[in-house]
């Protein structure tokens, strides 16, 4: 759950879940606090499964296990992935080096860290390892937007705003001690993540949002369109079973590390050359403007989740997120698509079903809005065109 839910409340939250993690949906106008974050500041807060990994063999142990090179240098982070013997994804990660702490910190999605918790434990057989599901003694609050960086310099003592993507440091908010970690794009704005002892969340939160420059409260509704925007796939709805090259998250595969769970798919997918499959970004056209009665349009304008993707009258793919973007003003989507499909004019000729009718959709280059940042995780193939 929410580490500050009457906080929250008292703001207006509308809530839901997100695997065992209670969450802020939204505030009740995700779009105006969508252009809050785009031109200004918004704060969050993030709902991440934690686990914390010590012992002298933490960096080994949690090393062979996932698809990046874990940092063996105090205040440094990485993104990985944790995949199956067939090369899918079964959860992404963030992993940080807190060896003035003795540990790891490992940041993972809502649904995924009492599985990964449980199976790590399963594995650690002699090696001085110990893993604590910690999820619910932090606050993990994110700032977004072109004023980020002042932001988190009007209220961070102690320490400098840290300048490299999914680097840290420590340092002082009031009264609280935090950690302060520079993201790496995901909103397509220049982002940091608070980290706090739950019991200071309140105050950290207070600090973020009132104190120094203001900052907009957002919820994940309003996160899910900033991160759509900036051609970011999320686990839920775009990585999870998929193989890692296929979704062009790069930057979460070292290929010359050692050997780790699906790295020979992985290995065998990048020495092929181009991918069946490629995750690219579609603009919908939105099917008119008709009204009903009481002045509301009668038109789906925006795909379903799962909707066919067309090149003439043959399925090639599937969106795997959309939404009407708020800052395009228009249907945007993520779609897995046949790579031959996306290749040269056949581009051109895509459609997506939406409400049973077949919509014109027009390949784009991601990101589909541009920031003051770009997300690390916007695919990437070395053959693209």
């Amino acid at each position: 759950m929410t580490v500050i839910e009457s906080v929250h409340a008292d703001h207006g939250a509308t809530f839901e879940e997100r695997g065992d993690r209670r969450v802020v949906a939204h505030y009740g106008r995700p779009a105006r606090t969508h252009a809050a974050v785009r031109n200004v500041v918004g704060v969050t807060e993030r709902g991440h499964g934690v686990l914390t990994v010590e012992g002298d063999d933490r960096v080994a142990f949690v090393d062979n296990a996932v698809s990046n090179r874990v940092p063996r240098e105090d205040g440094e982070g990485c993104y990985a992935l944790l995949l199956d013997p067939q090369g899918g994804i079964e959860t992404d990660m963030y992993v940080y080096n807190a060896a003035a702490g003795d540990r790891l910190l490992v940041f993972l999605p809502p649904s995924e860290h009492e599985r990964v918790a449980e199976d790590w434990r399963s594995k650690t057989f002699i090696q001085d390892v110990e893993i604590t599901d910690a999820s619910d003694d932090f606050g993990v609050f994110g700032v977004y937007g072109p004023q980020a960086t002042e932001k988190i310099a009007s209220v961070l003592n102690k320490a400098p705003s840290p300048d490299r993507p999914l680097s840290f440091v420590r340092g002082t908010m009031a009264d609280a001690g935090v950690t302060v970690i520079r993201d790496d794009g995901l909103a397509g704005e220049e982002g940091y993540e608070v980290v706090c002892a739950a019991s200071e969340a309140a105050d950290v939160f207070d600090t973020l949002e009132n104190r120094g420059q203001a900052a907009a409260p957002f919820g994940y509704h309003t996160w899910e369109t900033l991160t759509l925007e900036a051609g970011t796939p999320l686990f839920e709805t775009e990585l999870s079973g998929r193989i890692p090259n296929v979704c062009g998250v790069r930057n979460a595969l070292d290929f010359e590390k050692g050997c780790y769970v699906g790295q020979e798919v992985v290995s065998r997918v990048e020495n092929r050359g181009r991918p069946s499959k490629r995750l690219v970004g579609l603009v919908v056209d939105a099917g008119g403007d008709a009204e009903d009665a009481d002045g509301e349009s009668d038109v789906q304008r925006v795909p379903a989740a799962g909707a066919a993707v067309f090149d003439g009258d043959a399925a090639v793919g599937e969106v795997t997120r959309a939404a009407d973007s708020p800052t395009r003003t228009e249907p945007v989507a993520l779609a897995a698509v046949d790579s031959d499909a996306t290749a040269g004019d056949a581009a051109s000729d895509l459609t997506v079903r939406v409400d049973g009718a077949e919509r014109p959709a027009a390949r784009v280059a991601l990101p589909f809005v541009g920031g003051s940042d770009e997300s690390a995780r916007r695919p990437q193939y070395p053959d693209a065109d």
